[in-house]
Parts: C-alpha cells; sequence; structure tokens
C-alpha cells in the first residue's frame, strides 16, 4: 500500500515538473523547477528502496550466486544443480569441503604408439596402477569385451558396433574402421583387477568427480579430445545391434587427478604429461559424452 502511494506521489511531481518546465519563462522561475526537481529525485530514491527491499528475497541471491560463481565455479556448483539431480547427491553436498587445489600423482602412460584407440584401456590402466594393481595397458586391451559387429556403410548410413557392448573395431591400428568402449565393459574389465572396489557412477552429478579427488581416488572419465562441448556437426549417427547411436570421432577417455579453483587436472593417455582444462568446459564435454565415470574405493 506504501508503495501504491508512492507511486502515485512520484508520477504526480513528474507531472508538476513537467508544467513548472512550461511555465518558466526566459529569466526563470528556476526555484520553482529545482525544488521540484529535488523533490522528484527524492520520491524516485525512496520508491528504488522499497521496490528493492521487496524484491531482495528474489535479488539478492541470484546476485550472490553470480559472484560466488565467478569466485569460484566449483562451490558454487552445488547451488546450480537441478533439484532433480540435487536430490540424490545431497549427501555429497553436505560432506563435501572444497579445497584451494588438490593434486594426485598418478602413473602417466602413453597409448601411443602401440595402442591408437587405446585410450580407455590406458586411463583404467593408470587407475588401477595408481592403487597399486598390476595391470599394463596391453594386457587391458587384450581383456576388454569386444563388439565383433563388422563395419559396413549402407545407403542408410554407417552399421556398426555399440561401445557399451565392447570395444567397437581395431584398437591397435588406425588404418581399420574403429571407435572406442564406454564405461560398462571398462567396469566390468576393472572389477576383474579390484572386485567390488570398482566404484561405477555413471549418470551421476559432476560434483561426486570433486568428492572422490578429495579422498584420493582419481577418476577415470569420457570425454573429448578438445575439453570442452563439441558442436553437432561433430557426431554422427550409426546403426547396432541394438539401435542408433550418436558417436563423435573425437571420443576420448582421460584419468582425473585434480582440481583447483579455475581448473581440473587429468593424465591424458595422448600425451606424456598431466593436463588440465577449465572447469566449466570439461563438465560440459563430460555431459555431452553421457556422464561416464568410474573409480576405485580401496
Amino acid at each position: 500500500m506504501v508503495l501504491y502511494y508512492l507511486g502515485i506521489f512520484a508520477l504526480m511531481m513528474a507531472l508538476m515538473l513537467v508544467y513548472s518546465m512550461k511555465k518558466a519563462d526566459k529569466r526563470g522561475s528556476k526555484l520553482f523547477y529545482k525544488t521540484h526537481a529535488v523533490l522528484f529525485g527524492v520520491c524516485c530514491f525512496i520508491v528504488s528502496v522499497i521496490v528493492l527491499n521487496n524484491y531482495k528475497e528474489e535479488w539478492l541471491p541470484q546476485t550472490k550466486a553470480w559472484i560466488k560463481h565467478q569466485a569460484n565455479p566449483v562451490r558454487a556448483m552445488a547451488d546450480e544443480l537441478p533439484s532433480a539431480e540435487l536430490e540424490p547427491v545431497f549427501p555429497l553436498i553436505e560432506q563435501f569441503q572444497m579445497r584451494s587445489s588438490v593434486v594426485l600423482e598418478a602413473p602417466i602412460i602413453q597409448q601411443y604408439p602401440q595402442l591408437p584407440r587405446g585410450c580407455e584401456v590406458t586411463s583404467l590402466a593408470m587407475l588401477l596402477q595408481f592403487h597399486g594393481i598390476d595391470a599394463s595397458k596391453m594386457k587391458l586391451a587384450d581383456e576388454i569385451a569386444k563388439d565383433d559387429t563388422p563395419y559396413k556403410q549402407t545407403e542408410d548410413g554407417v552399421f556398426f558396433g555399440n561401445p557399451a557392448k565392447g570395444f567397437v573395431g581395431d584398437m591397435y591400428s588406425l588404418s581399420n574402421p574403429g571407435y572406442g568402449v564406454y564405461h560398462q565393459p571398462i567396469a566390468e574389465l576393472a572389477e576383474t583387477y579390484a572386485g567390488d572396489k570398482v566404484h561405477d557412477f555413471s549418470g551421476g552429478s559432476f560434483y561426486e568427480i570433486f568428492k572422490h579427488i578429495n579422498n584420493n581416488h582419481p577418476v577415470w572419465v569420457i570425454t573429448n579430445t578438445a575439453f570442452k562441448k563439441l558442436p553437432k556437426s561433430s557426431f554422427q549417427t550409426w546403426k547396432t545391434p541394438q539401435g542408433p547411436i550418436d558417436i563423435t570421432m573425437k571420443e576420448h577417455s582421460v584419468l582425473v587427478t585434480g582440481y583447483d579453483e579455475t581448473f581440473i587436472y587429468f593424465n591424458d593417455p595422448l600425451v606424456n604429461k598431466q593436463r588440465k582444462a577449465p572447469i566449466d568446459d570439461f563438465e560440459e564435454a563430460w555431459v555431452q559424452m553421457g556422464k561416464q565415470a568410474i573409480t576405485v574405493i580401496p
């Protein structure tokens, strides 16, 4: 009600200001003009304060969230999770305490030259060896489940295997058709080495990756070679025995080993060093590739 009357008062002041401007002669009536100008300004200030106060429950949290995100995107992540995603990971958020920097020292293993398409098993080898498990990339490459569906180029497009069922195509040579493998066969293979210590939280929250890093558990993930969201033009649809799937030839796997307030750190089997990427970019790539993540909890 107060806001209503103040609004009317401000409108009246505005009308009086316009009227006084018209009546002012060349010499002035400037005192009359200045008085109404001051009154109008005061009324506008009062109305603004009341409006902001009434709506502070809406704009203040949004402003604080924006500031917090700029200062630290990881700490702000819980605030940004959709409610449907937040509910199952709420206990994680309560237990999670952000650190300024956490970087784990995991073995760095290169997939080349033996495994041009073997990033997934090479990243798995890094994960298992971090926990003292003797597992070489070549042994894992031999043991990973395979989808032997032959490659066919038809009028309807490509017919090939399903990476959710096993490794698709040739892992050892780029001269033959091939693709990769997803989390399901990788988790099954990891379980033959680490049993029930393997934790496949694919489809869950990106937030959980940081929780495991805090607990000294590197995380195997599927991402892409750009480590950021890819355009739709980078994807194609294959037909498989289980139905159509969308794939990108930029699919990649790395071992996440750390984070700080800006970057996420990972061992990349394509290079002989630990790399980093902006957290937001890496998250978008991970989500686009199906939220695939595996760790080992001793």
